[in-house]
């Protein structure tokens, strides 16, 4: 159990673990709150749950009480010690991977197995690492995952919830409302981490679309060149994908070539996408 290990100031002290800005680390040492993340996750025994930044162990050790198998993928060698103290004291149960979290192959790690990622994410490359793992889940064969519950600053979750028309709505709200079904579980204020943060957090759910999206990188090439412009209109802004031709694809979609791209809904952005899947980057494509 748990309860029986040292507590994690301790662990901290021990081994002299002070967060790194410059890797975006801040720890959650609040078992309350890392069990009700894992909650949020609904994580329940013989699960597999990948961890992203484990840090010190404090999420991990939740996750590990609910009966759950974990993989943990730590790319901060300071903290590895610390980790293999916990994996000594739950034999077969915490899998420790020393590896860059953006370059790791989840799917090779998990042997085949449906898994949940739970993490409170490195802030410098949240977003990043949210976009290969939606990726991941529009490759082809089965699902990379089947629920995600994710740390983000809340800034950051408020443009993945986003709706069309506000200002916090852009490339990242439409990718990821396309290719997951997003909902915030719970905020944190910045005095929950340690060292705290400058801004409040966020938890958001992630659960899988009920079908794959034909094309996920042209979704991608779609909202770069929509928004990579947004306050011109898409006839303007989705030249740099089609040329010349984009008012005819814009109007082969049925979208107002007037229109900019923060007005479009999600649904609109796949018919884009759809185009650019099947036609290319030009008339002749």
């Amino acid at each position: 159990m748990t309860d029986d290990l040292p507590p994690l100031r301790d662990i901290i002290a021990r081994h002299d673990l002070g967060a790194k800005k410059a890797l975006g680390q801040h720890f959650l040492l609040d078992l309350n709150i890392t069990r009700k993340i894992a909650r949020a996750a609904e994580v329940a025994p013989g699960d597999l749950v990948v961890e992203i930044g484990p840090g010190p162990g404090g999420l991990t050790r939740a996750l590990l009480e609910t009966g759950a198998e974990i993989i943990a993928i730590e790319r901060d060698a300071r903290f590895l010690p610390a980790l293999q103290e916990l994996s000594d004291a739950f034999p077969d149960r915490l899998t420790i991977v020393s590896d860059d979290a953006l370059e790791a192959d989840e799917r090779a790690l998990a042997g085949g197995r449906a898994m949940k990622i739970v993490a409170n994410l490195p802030y410098n490359i949240s977003t990043e690492l949210l976009i290969k793992w939606l990726r991941g889940a529009h490759s082809g064969g089965p699902p990379l995952w089947s629920t995600m519950a994710l740390m983000f600053q809340k800034e950051v979750a408020d443009r993945i919830l986003a709706a069309p028309g506000s200002k916090t709505y852009g490339r990242l709200s439409v990718i990821a409302q396309a290719a997951s079904r997003p909902s915030r579980a719970f905020n944190l204020p910045a005095s929950a981490f340690t060292p705290p943060p400058k801004v409040a957090s966020s938890v958001v759910l992630f659960q899988p679309t009920a079908q794959p999206l034909a094309d996920f990188r042209a979704l991608e090439a779609a909202t770069q060149a929509a928004f990579g412009q947004r306050r011109k209109m898409l006839r303007s802004s989705m030249k740099s994908l089609w040329g010349d031709h984009a008012e005819v694809f814009l109007s082969s979609a049925d979208i107002d070539p007037t229109r900019r791209a923060e007005d479009l809904r999600v649904e609109e952005f796949l018919r884009l996408a759809a185009i650019r899947a099947s036609r290319g980057s030009s008339a002749s494509g």
